[in-house]
């Protein structure tokens, strides 16, 4: 088991999940969410490119994928200086090893032009659009955390509901990594959203669905 902090503005909690191979002693960990704000550098660790000259998402894909390979780090050294930020990192003893980008829906270019994800209501929901954990650090409960801090990073700024559209996945089956960086139905649910809408869109050919929390 671990301990997670987690401590996004003015939000600090608490909470144990499993975390590493379930083989010998238990190894305790902290693991600590905070805003990326002020952490680009953990940010890059987790999602950068390190290869020179090589390409990569950058967590631009739904923001503005408009934007050129060679301008993204830029871009998103930018949104870790100012307030809200661009999400959210999670790092266990000290080592930036996951992250989660959470933003208004309305800073998500292609989110707002989707053909396959449909708006629920009028309000600017909070979206925990996607999920990246370094290789070393899986399976050890990093997306919970990471969709704890998520959720109560868009409550500190004043978020009325938080969304995410992770793919539906069947009891006992597991996703690949390069499907399920949306998250999964039953890792949404553990945190209290509701299935609110199903789309059209798919991740490994696995429908997706709209879910919500209610924070107002």
């Amino acid at each position: 088991m671990c301990r997670v902090v987690i401590g996004v503005g003015g939000a600090r909690y608490r909470r144990r999940v499993q975390t590493g191979p379930q083989s010998g002693a238990e190894a305790a960990s902290e693991v600590t969410v905070r805003s990326a704000v002020g952490r680009y550098d953990g940010f890059f660790e987790v999602v950068g490119v390190k290869k020179p000259g090589g390409k990569g998402c950058w967590c631009m894909s739904y923001r503005d994928s408009r934007v050129s390979t060679e301008e993204r780090p830029a871009y998103m050294r930018d949104l870790c200086a100012t307030e809200p930020g661009p999400g959210v990192l999670a790092y266990v003893d000290g080592t930036p090893a996951g992250w989660c980008s959470v933003a208004p829906r309305s800073t998500y270019r292609r989110l707002m032009n989707a053909r396959t994800i449909p708006f629920v209501d009028d309000r600017d929901a909070w979206v925990a659009v996607c999920f990246v954990v370094r290789a070393g650090y899986r399976r050890r409960g990093l997306m919970h955390a990471l969709l704890d801090g998520a959720v109560a990073h868009a409550a500190e700024h004043g978020a009325e509901v938080v969304e995410g559209y992770p793919v539906e996945v069947p009891d006992g089956e597991r996703v690949d990594v390069i499907s399920g960086y949306v998250g999964t139905t039953r890792l949404f649910e553990a945190h209290g959203f509701h299935r609110a809408a199903p789309t059209t869109g798919r991740s490994g050919h696995r429908p997706r669905w709209v879910m919500r929390r209610e924070l107002a």
